[in-house]
C-alpha cells in the first residue's frame, strides 16, 4: 500500500518525504558502498519523492560508473538517500534509505520484505552466496 513517509538524517538538516509501497520490498546489497554503509533501500521515482531541507545541506560522492549520486548531509555525514539514473533498472530515481524513516517501529521495519543483490560480482539477478552479514 502507498502510504507517505518522513525521512531525514541524523542531526535533521536534511528532512524529506517520499511515497512509498513497502510492501513492493527494499534490497540489501553487497557492493563496496552498501557494504560499507550497511545501507537497506527501496527505489521510488522522482516524482514520489520531496525534499522538505534545502538541496544546499548535501554533499555529494560519486563512484564507478558515477550513474548514482550518494547525497549525504554535510553536518553528520548519514546518507538518507541517493539520486541516479539507470536505464537497465527503468530510468531516474531515488534510492531511500529504510533505516532513515523517522517513526517506524521495530515491528514495522521486521515486516519489511528484503531482497539480496550481488553488486559485488554485478550479478544483479542473483543473491549473494553468503547474506547473514547484510
Amino acid at each position: 500500500m502507498l502510504k507517505t513517509y518522513r525521512g531525514s538524517c541524523h542531526c535533521g538538516a536534511v528532512r524529506y518525504e517520499a511515497d512509498i509501497d513497502l510492501s513492493q520490498g527494499t534490497t540489501k546489497c553487497n557492493c563496496s558502498i552498501c557494504r560499507k554503509t550497511r545501507y537497506w533501500g527501496t527505489v521510488i521515482k522522482p516524482e514520489a519523492f520531496r525534499l522538505l531541507s534545502s538541496a544546499d545541506q548535501l554533499s555529494d560522492y560519486q563512484f564507478g560508473s558515477k550513474q548514482g549520486h550518494n547525497l549525504f548531509c554535510k553536518h553528520c555525514g548519514l546518507r538518507s538517500f541517493s539520486r541516479g539514473d539507470v536505464p537497465e533498472l527503468g530510468g531516474p530515481f531515488v534510492s531511500i534509505n529504510i533505516a532513515c524513516l523517522d517513526e517506524m517501529s521495530d515491528e514495522d521495519l521486521v515486516a519489511i520484505p528484503v531482497r539480496y543483490l550481488n553488486g559485488r560480482d554485478y550479478d544483479w539477478m542473483h543473491e549473494p552466496k553468503e547474506t547473514r552479514y547484510l
